[in-house]
């Protein structure tokens, strides 16, 4: 077999091509069937408990988007949320908070005061041991590139939701009431947009890493920096803002699950992410940007 690659490689590029990718579409069926499918006939029998625990290890938008199907089996069942901190990322990822892990220490202590204040959540810990009915990082395994959003659980559990509704709740901030809040990470910035149309506002505030907040500043003339304590802080400052802009970020995850009014900078080579409800809008190009900003910043 490795000749005849080769040999096509070299003489038949469209039967090299077609043979590779049969043999990936082989292997992942034949690990689906020898473990995934298992696994996620498990969690379907684990979902018929009264009281169901939950396991996850991050990323932290990823925790987000999980967090509409345990809303919606909590509306007749108990459900419990362990954090798994320090496990480690197998890829590269660039400028990372966890660095390592997908969750670090830090990353971990500032998302549990936010997990813990959510109403539908019985029982929220840092993972030690603790018997876990349903591990939601099961996710990674499957075969379908829907990551980075709640329809990825959807498909795991079998559990679909309204995801035009609320389901992160936090409390409100008056001083915030009319800003415009910013969160842009290093990945996933949108090469065709940039932010210079908004050098002479003085209502906007960066609340997410310094080096970020840096970066952007060299834009936006005016942009004024705010630490949060830890992601409850985060999410009251997002719930009482006037407009949240943001790409596929932790930031965008909150907003999104709190239904802000806001918008996305959509990443074109990994366009994940897309807004549910009313008042917010994904772009792509700089056009869209500006016309999606000035409608919903009247």
């Amino acid at each position: 077999m490795f000749l005849k690659k080769i040999f096509l490689k070299i003489f038949n590029k469209d039967l090299y091509y077609n043979l590779k990718n049969e043999e990936k579409l082989q292997e992942e069926i034949s690990l689906f069937k020898s473990k995934t499918n298992l696994e996620i006939k498990l969690i379907r029998k684990n979902i018929e408990k009264k009281e169901i625990s939950f396991l996850h290890s991050g990323h932290l938008g990823d925790i987000l988007y999980s967090l509409p199907v345990i809303k919606e089996l909590s509306k007749n069942k108990k459900c419990n949320l362990y954090i798994e901190k320090n496990f480690k990322i197998s890829s590269f990822y660039f400028k990372h908070p966890g660095n390592e892990f997908f969750l670090n220490k830090k990353m971990t202590n500032m998302l549990m005061p936010l997990l813990k204040s959510q109403p539908y959540l019985n029982e929220v810990d840092i993972y030690n041991n603790h018997s876990i009915d349903i591990n939601l990082n099961i996710f990674r395994k499957l075969p379908i590139d829907l990551a980075y959003t709640s329809r990825i659980f959807f498909q795991l559990t079998g559990i679909h939701s309204d995801l035009r509704k609320k389901y992160i709740f936090a409390k409100k901030k008056s001083i915030f009431k009319n800003k415009i809040v910013l969160l842009r990470s290093f990945r996933y910035r949108n090469y065709f947009i940039n932010y210079n149309f908004l050098k002479n506002y003085d209502n906007i505030i960066f609340i997410g890493l310094y080096d970020e907040y840096l970066d952007l500043k060299k834009v936006i003339n005016k942009l004024t920096f705010y630490e949060c304590k830890n992601f409850s802080e985060m999410a009251e400052i997002i719930n009482s803002c006037k407009l949240f802009i943001g790409n596929q970020s932790f930031g965008y995850a909150l907003a999104e699950g709190l239904k802000t009014p806001r918008l996305l900078e959509n990443f074109p080579r990994k366009s994940y992410v897309y807004p549910a409800g009313k008042k917010a809008y994904d772009f792509f190009f700089q056009e869209d940007f500006v016309n999606f900003f000035n409608k919903l910043n009247k």
